[in-house]
């Protein structure tokens, strides 16, 4: 049976129009009127008019100013020092150029140039990584020493699994700043994810992980309770804990944003220039990875990107020699930190918005990145981990591997046909 048609012009006689129809309109206009993707969106903050006026020669005067100030008063005898001044300028001609040039990603808070700047850094740690790949292990080891002179030299190895009596001495000399670090860290991945379930499924998942490389590397050697009293119930379920909660007040927080012009007191003015650093909006990311096959693979690809991101700077830092409390290392991680936060939002866009055809600059970046880092590890790990994986690991993630085919098979092939025939049977 056809589906019955409109016979009159909604526009010329709006009230012969049946609710139905009316609902039908309505659905039919909000439809055309979402964005395929956040990407293209209005990024205009009215609130702040003055940031959003153009002001690229004031930058270029500013940029051309500092350039003649390294010019004129910097000591040129001085080469190493002149090559990393020229180095700094080159990058931030490369940051100021994207911030003018590139497109708005999904976010305007605190500035959609500041997003913009962030994309440029992106592209700048990919273009550094390149160079490194094509460097031999050797020499990608020296190269550190220009970021700081006492790199290069052997890490002296440490296990956290030499004593693993659970005693209250114990555990309280594997207290240290990576406790903290942990914490911060799910509390960011957290604000990254926006689902409490897969922060736990993540958070396991490292730790059977860490059980899995001990054999390469020796700092996950740790002790039962660290992985599963200090790390997973503590510091990771206060980190998810506290993400969470930011996520839910975000989510539930009205948002009525006023113009500072329109605020009549001081207080109220500088609470509202604070706010500017807050989410304009917030979107609670929802998986649902069985709904269909794409959801499911999406998903799992996105555990895995994670995955990357966590481990490839445990073997970066030991293939390259870098202290895990160095300050390149803690860069790192906050450049991922800042990477991740559009890229998250534009993965799920792709991933959840079937209007939405491509993926963002952010993601694809980002994916890039770790798999450019990927490619270096295999590189310069020849000849690193000769000891091969232990038994019970390669059976353990088989078997996991087995689960997954196996539950997709049955969850998105058996069981829509068992489902079909069920219905049939008993419709007859």
């Amino acid at each position: 049976m056809d589906r019955p048609r409109l016979t009159v012009d909604p526009m010329s006689n709006p009230d012969a129009l049946s609710l139905q129809q009316r609902r039908q309109l309505a659905a039919a206009h909000l439809e055309r009127s979402r964005p395929a993707s956040p990407m293209f969106h209005e990024s205009t903050d009215p609130t702040l008019e003055f940031f959003y006026h153009p002001r690229t020669l004031s930058v270029l005067v500013v940029l051309l100013a500092g350039f003649l100030y390294v010019a004129l008063f910097v000591d040129p005898s001085n080469d190493m020092l002149n090559t990393k001044w020229g180095l700094g300028a080159l990058c931030s001609v490369f940051v100021v150029v994207s911030i003018v040039l590139f497109r708005d990603g999904p976010f305007i808070r605190p500035h959609p140039a500041f997003w913009r700047g962030v994309l440029a850094l992106n592209v700048l740690y990919e273009m550094l990584l390149v160079f490194l790949l094509f460097q031999s292990k050797q020499s990608g080891r020296q190269y550190m020493r220009f970021f700081d002179p006492n790199l290069g030299t052997v890490l002296p190895e440490r296990s956290y699994g030499d004593n693993c009596a659970l005693t209250v001495n114990n555990v309280w000399d594997g207290i240290d700043i990576f406790v903290l670090a942990h914490s911060l860290g799910w509390f960011g991945k957290a604000l990254i994810i926006r689902n409490h379930t897969m922060c736990w499924i993540l958070s396991i998942t490292f730790e059977l992980m860490e059980y899995s490389l001990a054999h390469q590397l020796p700092n996950f050697n740790e002790c039962w309770w660290d992985h599963w009293i200090l790390d997973v119930f503590t510091c990771n379920w206060l980190g998810i804990y506290v993400g969470m909660k930011w996520c839910e007040h975000f989510k539930m927080k009205t948002y009525t944003w006023h113009g500072i012009r329109e605020i009549p007191s001081l207080r109220g003015k500088l609470s509202r220039a604070g706010a500017q650093f807050t989410p304009h909006d917030w979107t609670v990311y929802r998986w649902a990875p069985t709904r269909r096959f794409k959801s499911f693979a999406g998903f799992v690809l996105f555990a895995v990107l994670i995955m990357l991101a966590e481990l490839n700077v445990f073997y970066l830092k030991s293939l390259l020699w870098v202290p895990p409390e160095h300050p390149l290392v803690i860069a790192r991680l906050s450049l991922l930190f800042l990477f991740s936060l559009p890229s998250a939002r534009e993965y799920y866009e792709y991933y959840s918005n079937p209007r939405c055809k491509r993926m963002g600059a952010h993601c694809w970046m980002l994916i890039v990145t770790l798999l450019t880092e990927l490619l270096i590890i295999v590189k310069f790990a020849r000849g690193e981990f000769e000891e091969p994986f232990p038994r019970y690991v390669v059976v353990f993630w088989s078997v996991v591997g087995a689960v997954l085919a196996a539950f997709s098979v049955w969850q998105f092939v058996l069981r829509k046909r068992f489902g079909k025939g069920l219905r049939k049977h008993k419709i007859r």
